[in-house]
């Protein structure tokens, strides 16, 4: 995330939002700066790549379903606009920690005498890592104890659209992506492979949302689901 920082800083932040006296790496500042650049991307990627899920994939046919909601893509788009800042809370303190170095992250190649060999192989098993993780996390947020208090409200849109990736509670969503940023803290990982990635998984998740994604998670959710 220091990558996506230093750009912010150098374009915006230093020239025309903060004094010229407040350093760069103060920790207060780098927080309300992870803050701002968090939530403007995530919205950004967000409605980019939901409507044109929505728009040129999903088949809105499903909309005439008797279990699509009156007004279902505006409440989806809603929940996801208020729920998006919260869930950023607890990831900027995990940005935050990379950035101040507690990660092992790394923006050299050459680190490594492997070179491109780990960074090929660190995609894969943070791949594997990753998904791994989010199966057992998604399947304990289907517990009956955790059901209805977090997760629930992400399947309250029994048809949902792409814009409904993103509808999550904020502790259902922080936990879910969780994986993908602890990942860093135990094996090393590239700064740009670990920035693409991210945003990929991103992308990914409004993907499994459109006609496909949906029949495959209605199978999980039948298996799961027990006190809906």
């Amino acid at each position: 995330m220091d990558l996506v920082l230093n750009v912010a800083d150098y374009y915006f932040f230093t020239p025309y939002i903060y004094p010229a006296t407040w350093p760069e790496d103060d920790i207060f500042r780098q927080t309300i700066s992870l803050l701002i650049v968090t939530n403007i991307g995530a919205y950004i990627l967000y409605f980019f790549c939901a409507t044109l899920s929505y728009y040129f994939v999903y088949d809105h046919a499903l909309m005439k379903h008797p279990q699509f909601l009156k007004n279902q893509v505006s409440r989806e788009i809603k929940f996801t606009v208020q729920a998006l800042p919260w869930m950023s809370v607890p990831t900027v303190a995990l940005f935050l920690l990379e950035l101040r170095g507690y990660s092992k992250l790394y923006d050299d190649i050459g680190e490594f005498p492997s070179g491109w060999f780990q960074l090929i192989v660190s995609v894969i098993s943070f791949l594997f890592f990753t998904d791994m993780l989010i199966y057992w996390i998604h399947r304990g947020l289907h517990h009956r104890l955790v059901y209805k208090h977090v997760h629930k409200p992400h399947h309250i849109w029994k048809i949902p659209t792409p814009f409904a990736s993103h509808a999550f509670h904020p502790l259902d969503g922080f936990l879910q992506s969780l994986p993908y940023h602890i990942y860093p803290f135990i094996f090393p990982l590239h700064k740009v492979v670990y920035l693409g990635l991210y945003i990929l998984v991103n992308i990914w998740t409004i993907s499994i949302h459109d006609e496909n994604g949906c029949k495959n998670e209605k199978i999980f959710n039948g298996e799961l689901t027990k006190t809906e």
